[in-house]
């Protein structure tokens, strides 16, 4: 159970699980981070921490008959038909509404993730008509797939695709529409029901593995709060109603000051020693823990990457990247990585 009637359980009361609830903001002060990947058995609060992250965000102004939850103050970001209205100077009807969960079977296919192109219709009249899958639903928004080790491969290449490009394109017989796909991706699985391939593992930005929280105190305060919660889902949430709006004003902030952090080449150099010390194929790895590290420094309010935000997100980049044998787990060896942030001190 992840929420009670209309209320949702708030981000800040999750016990533990912190580099979980440091993936998810990482992702929604810099989306280009193209999504993180939870690892972990059932009941580790997964789903709850995702739905607790949407109710963080603060809401988003849209169109209001767009199919796509265009944002009408961003001309380069609409799709077609709201560029053409807005040219022809029609005035776009706006809404403002909560940041929503989008949730992709396991079941889904192609067709019902990037939506379907009418072809008759277009070669008899000449019009593209476009029926919206999930990623137009999802765009601008938190698309959750779970059990995401489960999916067809093809259609986690397509996710994975519109994660890191922001649209999505749909080409049938050489007709072809495109519309915006910027979202939140967050997948999630169990590792013994099955691994992804390398090649996706690799495509998602950020990875975390959980477990169960393992010492008596903190279980009972996991109990005790659920337990609070459901009995008094209102009067639970406005306990903590002061500290969501912190961390709400605190992820704002960290969006509207992201593009002016710097990081230097002297943390650039940190970074790609560590992506080759700790043995990761390509340059993706360097890239993530660029972009993870200066979104740790925005939440923290600094305009300048430190080697402590690099220490912080570094794992989260790295540990589903690392060459291994096969069978072998995903894990990190901490004691090297903190090696090699001290070797390069000074």
């Amino acid at each position: 159970m992840q929420a009670s009637g209309r209320h949702t359980y708030p981000f800040a009361a999750i016990v533990g699980q912190e580099a979980l609830k440091q993936a998810l903001l990482l992702n929604a002060v810099n989306p280009r981070l193209s999504g993180v990947l939870i690892r972990g058995e059932k009941g580790t609060a997964k789903s709850t921490a995702v739905r607790a992250l949407a109710a963080l965000l603060p809401e988003i102004e849209v169109v209001a008959d767009c199919l796509f939850n265009c944002d009408p103050g961003d001309v380069t970001a609409m799709c077609g038909r709201c560029q053409q209205r807005l040219q022809s100077g029609t005035e776009l009807p706006r809404q403002r509404r909560p940041m929503r969960v989008v949730e992709l079977p396991v079941s889904a296919t192609e067709d019902r993730v990037v939506g379907t192109l009418d072809l008759e219709q277009a070669i008899k009249k000449g019009e593209k008509h476009f029926e919206p899958g999930v990623l137009a639903e999802a765009n601008r928004g938190i698309l959750y797939v779970d059990e995401v080790n489960l999916l067809d491969d093809h259609v986690v290449d397509v996710l994975l695709d519109a994660a890191a490009m922001g649209v999505n394109t749909v080409e049938r017989e050489g007709i072809s529409f495109t519309h915006p796909a910027q979202f939140i991706l967050v997948g999630t699985m169990n590792p013994e029901e099955g691994e992804l391939r390398p090649q996706l593992l690799d495509r998602f930005g950020l990875c975390v593995n959980i477990a169960g929280v393992t010492d008596p105190a903190l279980r009972v305060e996991i109990v005790k709060r659920r337990g609070a919660f459901e009995d008094d889902p209102e009067g639970f949430a406005a306990l903590w109603e002061g500290e969501r709006q912190r961390l709400r004003e605190k992820m704002v902030a960290a969006r509207e000051i992201l593009p002016q952090v710097n990081i230097s080449d002297d943390m650039l150099l940190l970074i790609a020693t560590i992506a080759v010390e700790m043995g990761v194929d390509g340059h993706r790895a360097d890239l993530v823990m660029m972009q993870a590290a200066r979104a740790s420094a925005a939440l923290e309010g600094r305009l300048e990457v430190t080697r402590e935000d690099i220490r912080r997100t570094a794992p989260l980049a790295l540990v589903h990247r690392m060459r291994r044998q096969p069978f072998q787990d995903l894990t990190l060896d901490d004691r090297k990585l903190d090696q090699l942030l001290g070797a390069k001190a000074g």
